[in-house]
């Protein structure tokens, strides 16, 4: 290096820390929690929260609800015909789609 200053991408931090891609770990996390709740049920205190509330909507475009997101990360993998909430009832199951998801998904 000459003694200059520039930033680095987030590639060129993974390859020079040889951490794993915060992308997919953020994934994972989100994967494991959505188990946790889909096995809590609709009777619990994350039902605004996950399933949604009866508020009048507003206008425009939908926003994107978590489930939406956990569908999308499965169909990423390939696994997107499944229902995955009642997979989720089953821990050794669900922790290991979630492991084939991300293994699929890491590049």
């Amino acid at each position: 290096m000459t003694g200059e200053w520039r930033k680095l991408h987030n590639e060129e931090l993974n390859d020079l820390y040889c951490s794993p891609n915060s992308d997919l770990l953020i994934k994972l996390r989100i994967m494991q929690w959505a188990g946790h709740v889909a096995r809590m049920g609709r009777g619990e205190t994350y039902t605004g929260f996950w399933w949604g509330n009866l508020r009048k909507s507003p206008l425009g475009r939908p926003r994107r609800r978590w489930e939406d997101n956990i569908k999308m990360d499965f169909q990423e993998g390939g696994f997107g015909c499944m229902d995955w909430i009642e997979l989720a009832q089953d821990r050794d199951s669900w922790r290991d789609l979630v492991n084939a998801v991300m293994n699929l998904l890491v590049p």
